[in-house]
């Protein structure tokens, strides 16, 4: 320990990119098992039903844990709960590899490991944007959008790496993929041992506000707008790879470079021109042609007469949902200035909903309809249509003047 740099202990720096990493890490255990869901079906026989569970049990349990987790961080402290969850992130990606050769039925094996490496996630989620909020950077809205903007370039660097190995391994060997991923967090925890680690304050009472959150109306339609948001992102995002190879009968390395890949790259691509030229694009007149560019998207995506117009429509939605997320978080918090921690918890909450139900829906009308999968993402476009509606309603909430100012 003594041999370390002394600025790993003192530098804030070192805490912003150890909270990169997390990010990383969270892209890792939300979007390495999707690219197996094609290799789950065939290698153990599980129908579209059992495959959808997958991720509904991932992102239900991360729900669960935001839910549960704030009372025990304060108790527990920052750092032992930021290790905690890497640590459990790594144990749930060596559980995948190992679980469903080891026990009778390799789907409890898989739903086992997608928990514990879930409940990682859940916290990761929970602690990662409040540890980089308290550091005393200069511009703490830069580093916030480049921190959310390094989950995008996580899911494209999964992708791509994933790919690779694919190519060169063999799928067959993906089990020591997973193994190899879980290295990641593992050296992110001893780094978290060791960087300066800020919380925020504790407040003044935060809680007394909730009953009145939940009386404004403009937060009900918050709450909606982000459960849209997450199920906008994760029903093309969780089922481009499989979309592409099992419907659009697009070669699997292909597939995953043109689909959740691009996706992800397009993703990360919007969070950051907005990140750069968000003083200068009314935020309202952005969400509103994301919205509709969404919807297009999907469209293509299913209706589209050849594969690679198709896997454009996936691609493109990246773009159009990049600034779904903290666009509404940016909304609410022009809109309800007073909303405190409570808010964005809530809202955080409603988007982990929205994460499960997309993908969720995809699933089990693609099982109801015979299989076909572009049947899901069809009904899928219900969640950017919301999203266009409810957006153009949020100038109706809030200090007008604020509204018109940054909507």
């Amino acid at each position: 320990m003594s041999g370390l740099p002394g600025k790993i202990r003192t530098d804030y720096e070192h805490t912003i990119r150890a909270c990169y990493i997390g990010y990383i890490t969270q892209a890792i255990v939300n979007n390495l098992a999707p690219l197996l869901f094609i290799t789950f079906s065939s290698e153990y026989g599980l129908s579209l039903d059992r495959i959808t569970l997958i991720t509904t049990v991932n992102f239900l349990v991360q729900l669960a844990v935001d839910l549960l987790s704030a009372k025990l961080i304060d108790r527990i402290g920052y750092r032992t709960s930021v290790i905690t969850a890497h640590i459990l992130a790594a144990a749930g990606l060596v559980m995948l590899a190992v679980l469903p050769e080891l026990l009778p039925d390799p789907y409890i094996g898989i739903l086992a490991s997608v928990v514990v490496y879930a409940i990682g996630g859940g916290i990761i989620e929970v602690l990662i944007s409040p540890i980089v909020e308290s550091c005393p950077t200069a511009s703490k809205e830069k580093a916030m959008s480049l921190l959310h903007s390094f989950y995008c370039w996580g899911h494209l660097a999964v992708v791509i790496l994933s790919v690779l190995f694919f190519h060169f391994a063999g799928i067959s060997n993906w089990h020591i993929l997973a193994v190899l991923w879980a290295v990641i967090p593992v050296v992110n925890a001893v780094y978290f041992s060791f960087v300066p680690i800020y919380t925020p304050d504790s407040g003044s009472g935060e809680e007394r506000h909730t009953g009145k959150l939940f009386r404004n109306r403009g937060f009900l339609l918050f709450l909606l707008l982000m459960v849209c948001a997450g199920a906008s992102e994760q029903a093309m995002s969780q089922w481009a790879s499989a979309f592409a190879e099992s419907a659009l009968h697009v070669p699997k390395s292909l597939g995953d470079i043109l689909g959740p890949c691009a996706f992800a790259l397009f993703m990360g691509t919007s969070r950051a021109i907005y990140g750069k030229f968000g003083d200068k694009i009314p935020l309202k007149k952005y969400m509103t042609g994301s919205c509709v560019l969404c919807i297009v998207c999907y469209l293509t995506a299913v209706f589209a007469p050849f594969p690679l117009l198709a896997l454009l429509g996936c691609a493109l939605c990246g773009f159009s949902v990049g600034i779904f997320w903290p666009g509404t978080f940016s909304a609410a918090a022009r809109s309800i200035p007073n909303g405190g921690t409570a808010m964005f918890a809530f809202m955080a909450l409603a988007g982990d909903l929205g994460c499960a139900s997309g993908p969720t829906v995809v699933g089990f009308t693609a099982d109801i309809s015979g299989g076909k999968l572009g049947s899901g993402l069809l009904a899928a476009v219900l969640f950017p249509v919301i999203m266009l509606a409810g957006t153009a309603f949020t100038s109706l909430f809030g200090k007008k003047k604020k509204m018109e100012h940054k909507l």
